[in-house]
This record gives structure tokens, C-alpha cells and sequence, in this order.
């Protein structure tokens, strides 16, 4: 049987996934979420031995051993701490991870003009957006920045766009503002606030929403078509999605799904 880990590992979260494979190597596994899935915060001073003490007691937890996991796949947007997790996954499971980059089969030809600058949860999301949806198809992601991901109807990466992520800008306000506070991002009574809250989440929520819209119908034509789909993911997608003309759907373990892909393209 496999039992395979996977792991993203983003700038201010990181994820990680277990997908059980059936004993027959011929099956496949379950589609969609992961059978198990956790959440971390991204911490760059945590050593080897630390991260390993935690990922044990996320396994205990759940009535599992570490000792099930076979395989293990890892992307990273945050250089530094590569080496570390390929440190753990070495340590407790005797092996070392397939790492998602430059040589790794993805079945997905990139059209970047320097495809190494493409961040490795970029291509991770839109492999599985491309498998889930086909193509022409838009992947939307609300992390740490906002980005867009475009690929074709041919399933080519066709690069994408990158705008600071909500929290980002929320907190660049803050910083340097001395008389607004930090608030919730929920859907307001109205557009116009009549409280400062109200105003901040107005333009917090409306604002990114119309933002998406727009940037949706400026790609949509470069990528020769009106209907491209929209799918989006990211912590807060479901409430950007539920404000947006244009999102389809709401995919919240996509890059997780987009491991498990690529660890079938390359084993």
C-alpha cells in the first residue's frame, strides 16, 4: 500500500496532505481532498528536530504512524527552509522527497520567458487545475499574494499575474495608519460603511472582489476565449468567491491535489 505525504510550503503557511493509495498499485486513489490534511504557520527558525517532533504528534493524533508513509513530495517557496523538511522527511521516513522544480516531469509545458522564476506552487496549482477542469482555465490562489495562473487550452502554462495578497495589504495599512485597527474580513451590512469596521471590510472585501472580476476579463481575452474557467483557492477564497462574478468554484486543497499529480507523472 502507499501512503504518500505531501507537503507546500508557502511563505506564511505551510500544508501538508496524506493521500492513501489502495494495496492494488493499479488502482487509483481517491480524488479530491486528502485523507488527511493539516496547516502550519511558517516558521523559519524551527530546526529539523522540531519540525519532526510535531509532524509525529500530527500523525499520533489521527491514530496513525509515520511509519506508514512511503513517499514524500515537497514544493517550496521559501529556499531557506527546503533543505530543513528534506532533513525530516529523510529522518523519519528513510528517504529522501521528490522535490517539485526545474527537471521534474510535469507534463506541462511552460511558456515563462525564464520558466526557473515560476514560483513551484504556481505550477503545482495549475497541473491540478488543468486535470480537474481542463483547459482554457484561471487559477485564482489567496495566499500570502494573490496570483493568477493561466493555462491553455492546450494545457501550456501561460504565465499569470501576482498581486499583494489581502492580509498583506491589511497589514500595510495598519502600519501606517495610526487610527485604524485590525478587523475581521467578513461581508458587510453594506457597500458604504457606517463605522470604521464597516468601511475597512467594504473595502477589504469588495474591493479584491472587483478586483478578481476585473483581471479575469482582461486574461480571458489574451487567452483567446470569454469562457475560461475560474476556479479559485487560498484560506480566503470561499469569501472572495462568494462576492465575485466571475470565480466558478471553490478547490480549497488544490495545490495539495496538484502534489499528489505530479508524484504520479514522476514515480
Amino acid at each position: 500500500m502507499t501512503v504518500l505525504l505531501v507537503i507546500d510550503i508557502g511563505n506564511t503557511n505551510i500544508s501538508l496532505g496524506v493521500f492513501d493509495y489502495e494495496a492494488d498499485a493499479a488502482a487509483e486513489p481517491g480524488k479530491g481532498d486528502p485523507d488527511l490534511h493539516w496547516r502550519l504557520s511558517t516558521h523559519r527558525e524551527l530546526t529539523s528536530d522540531e519540525l519532526t517532533v510535531t509532524l509525529r504528534a500530527l500523525f499520533s493524533q489521527e491514530g496513525r504512524d509515520v511509519s506508514e508513509v512511503t513517499d514524500v513530495i515537497v514544493s517550496s517557496v521559501v529556499p531557506p527552509l527546503l533543505p530543513i523538511w528534506e532533513r525530516v522527511t529523510t529522518k523519519l521516513f528513510s528517504r529522501e522527497p521528490q522535490i517539485v522544480g526545474p527537471g521534474m516531469r510535469t507534463g506541462m509545458p511552460v511558456r515563462y520567458e525564464n520558466p526557473h522564476e515560476v514560483g513551484a506552487d504556481r505550477i503545482v496549482n495549475s497541473v491540478a487545475a488543468f486535470e480537474l477542469f481542463g483547459g482554457p482555465v484561471i487559477a485564482v490562489d489567496f495566499g500570502t499574494a494573490t496570483t493568477f495562473d493561466c493555462v491553455s487550452a492546450k494545457g501550456e502554462y501561460m504565465g499569470g499575474c501576482i498581486f499583494p495578497g489581502i492580509h498583506i495589504s491589511m497589514d500595510a495599512l495598519f502600519e501606517r495608519t495610526s487610527k485604524l485597527h485590525r478587523i475581521e474580513i467578513a461581508r458587510p451590512k453594506q457597500v458604504i460603511g457606517k463605522t470604521t469596521t464597516g468601511a475597512l471590510q467594504s473595502g477589504l472585501l469588495y474591493g479584491y472582489a472587483g478586483m478578481v472580476d476585473s483581471m479575469i476579463e482582461r486574461i480571458r481575452p489574451e487567452l483567446g476565449t470569454k469562457t475560461a474557467r475560474v476556479i479559485a483557492t487560498g484560506g480566503l477564497a470561499g469569501r472572495i468567491a462568494s462576492e465575485s462574478k466571475h470565480i466558478e468554484e471553490v478547490v480549497p486543497f488544490l495545490t495539495l491535489e496538484g502534489l499528489r499529480l505530479l508524484f504520479e507523472k514522476n514515480r
